[in-house]
């Protein structure tokens, strides 16, 4: 259930989601949930997310460097849709009169259908036979469009449809260089990938402990040591 303070953001989800129209995602997470879970979704067809699913990685990442404390809001970074879409998201952070984040607004821009009318307009305008000979010349018009433009933010986000399939990709980026299986690293390169797990927001999740524990043959008490170690 919604948290009482959470409530009248689920109206402006459904409002945004009307009135900006089917190529905006709208998004509320709430972070009173066990599971930080989204609480309501307009247009969910652009990630595939339904209510109850999990935070993304890198809305993880900004609880773990407390990015509220400086920001009401952070813009125009890159998302991934499972489609391959990329999205133009950004996050409003919802907090208490404390200060502490118990929410997240979210929008999430899939600019596909325009970058497709741009292409057809190109192959009204130009015969088929000179593009095909000349598709570097597509490439200027494509990048100074508006609702084509590369975004600068460094984040990068990606949609997990839950919360197994979230730590297996969080699990997944901190290890991908690691040639050593991951059963035989020993304490201090198991300590090292626990800490960048940390700081990807991977134990802010409900049963990251047990999993961690499992993909490195180990128990709770270990990982939760490493993790004592870290804060130490």
């Amino acid at each position: 259930m919604t948290s009482d303070k959470l409530r009248p953001y689920t109206v402006i989800v459904e409002f945004l989601g009307k009135a900006l129209g089917p190529n905006y995602e709208v998004v509320l997470h709430d972070l009173s949930s066990k599971d930080l879970a989204i609480a309501a979704i307009a247009n969910g067809h652009i990630s595939g997310r339904e209510v109850g699913g999990p935070l993304t990685d890198a809305a993880l990442r900004m609880l773990s460097s407390k990015a509220y404390e400086t920001n009401d809001f952070l813009c125009n970074y890159k998302g991934i849709a499972r489609n391959g879409h990329v999205l133009r998201s950004s996050t409003m952070f919802i907090r208490d009169e404390e200060g502490k984040p118990i929410g997240l607004l979210c929008v999430n821009f899939d600019d596909y259908h325009y970058k497709e009318l741009v292409e057809d307009l190109l192959s009204v305008i130009h015969p088929e036979e000179f593009l095909e000979q000349h598709p570097a010349n597509t490439q200027p018009i494509l990048s100074k469009s508006p609702v084509t433009q590369e975004v600068s933010n460094p984040i990068t986000e990606s949609f997990s449809m839950d919360i197994p399939s979230l730590m297996e990709k969080i699990f997944h980026d901190a290890t991908a260089s690691i040639t050593t299986p991951i059963d035989r690293l020993n304490q201090f390169e198991r300590r090292d990938i626990v800490e960048q797990l940390n700081e990807q927001g991977l134990f802010q999740l409900k049963g990251a402990v047990s999993f961690v524990a499992r993909k490195f043959s180990c128990s709770n008490a270990t990982i939760y040591r490493y993790l004592s170690e870290i804060s130490a």
